[in-house]
């Protein structure tokens, strides 16, 4: 039986999401998520208007792919997918994760080689598109949250078809907030960090990039990053799981990283020189989320949370120069049962334990 609330979240997507207007292409990228998705979305697009072309990617065969990668095979790849892409005017991605581990085997040089062949078309497609990207649930997923397969769906629909348009004037306050903030200062336990946004405006997301939402983010100026920070969400990054990530920082650059793999940890920070610099800093606050799944789509808007990105920034869009194949969303959640801590601009206290204490910033907390 069809499932009515994946024909709500495709009308989100389409309408709402990404505002698919007569006329307009829109690539709907499919990877490992059911047919019956696909068909909504196709739907969807043609009643909105526009043109559906829908591309489904399979997890194995990537993997098998990427084993084999070589330069000019990727040349191709890269060169083709980015004439489709100055085509489009609007990008939809469904990921599903049977394995979410499936390419921890890639060799390091066959994934740093696909992952800079494939950064331009990132590039154009955040900068030129109209674009969403979210998850699907999977019974491995429902196993990472701890829940059963049931109750995970429900959560994610619940998380999903949050109505986002409401916690806009909210949203819009902290941009404008962080719009004018030179200094940041965040504490908490192993957690003693500076840097500057000066220069640097913000951007509110509330359910028109990513799916599920719930985050205003930035960067800070690249050198300008001094302290340590350690992370207390797990996550996983390129097929390897993490926990206990530290960074400490001079000049922007990451000195010193630790972590429960500290030889793999530092291989992904060296795999460019913009590895080791900071690309994005955010404040996520989606209600409905808690806990890390070791999923980065969920975990960077986890009520109460910030987090603070190695790599690459967003091109042309709270940009601070940074270039690098990798992008991190290492995430700190600072609700009292994870040990608490607080964020200040410019020496004004704005969040306390994951709650902010400035009346306008209110309808975000959890």
């Amino acid at each position: 039986m069809h499932d009515p609330r994946i024909d709500a979240l495709s009308r989100q997507l389409v309408r709402y999401s990404t505002k698919v207007k007569k006329g307009d292409f829109v690539w709907i990228d499919l990877f490992d998520a059911p047919n019956t998705v696909g068909q909504s979305l196709i739907r969807e697009v043609v009643a909105a208007g526009g043109t559906p072309m829908v591309r489904i990617n399979d997890a194995v065969i990537t993997r098998e792919q990427m084993i084999h990668a070589d330069e000019k095979q990727y040349d191709l790849i890269a060169k083709n997918n980015l004439a489709l892409m100055k085509q489009t005017q609007c990008y939809i991605a469904v990921r599903g994760s049977h394995n979410i581990t499936e390419s921890a085997d890639v060799p390091p040089d066959k994934m740093k080689l696909v992952m800079k062949k494939l950064r331009p078309l990132q590039n154009r497609r955040v900068a030129h598109t109209r674009w969403v990207v979210l998850r699907w649930p999977t019974a491995s997923m429902a196993q990472q949250a701890g829940m059963s397969t049931q109750a995970f769906e429900d959560f994610f629909f619940r998380v999903c078809l949050l109505d986002y348009e409401a916690l806009l004037p909210a949203m819009n306050a902290l941009k404008k907030l962080m719009d004018k903030t030179e200094n940041v200062h965040i504490t908490g336990p192993g957690t003693d960090l500076r840097f500057s946004l000066k220069g640097l405006k913000a951007i509110a997301c509330g359910g028109n990039h990513n799916i599920p939402d719930g985050e205003v983010f930035s960067a800070p100026v690249k050198d300008s990053v001094e302290g340590v920070i350690s992370y207390n969400a797990p996550t996983i990054y390129q097929g390897i799981a993490f926990d206990g990530v530290k960074l400490e920082f001079s000049k922007g650059k990451i000195v010193k990283a630790t972590a429960n793999n500290t030889e793999a940890i530092n291989k992904i920070f060296d795999s460019d020189k913009g590895a080791r610099y900071i690309g994005e800093f955010a404040i996520g606050f989606n209600r409905e989320i808690k806990e890390s799944m070791r999923d980065i789509l969920f975990d960077e808007k986890i009520a109460g949370s910030f987090h603070f990105t190695p790599g690459q920034a967003y091109e042309g869009i709270a940009d601070n120069g940074n270039r690098s194949q990798v992008h991190w969303d290492l995430v700190n959640i600072q609700r009292p049962d994870y040990g608490g801590g607080e964020i200040r601009f410019d020496g004004q206290l704005i969040r306390k334990d994951g709650k902010f204490v400035l009346p306008e910033l209110k309808p975000l907390n959890y």
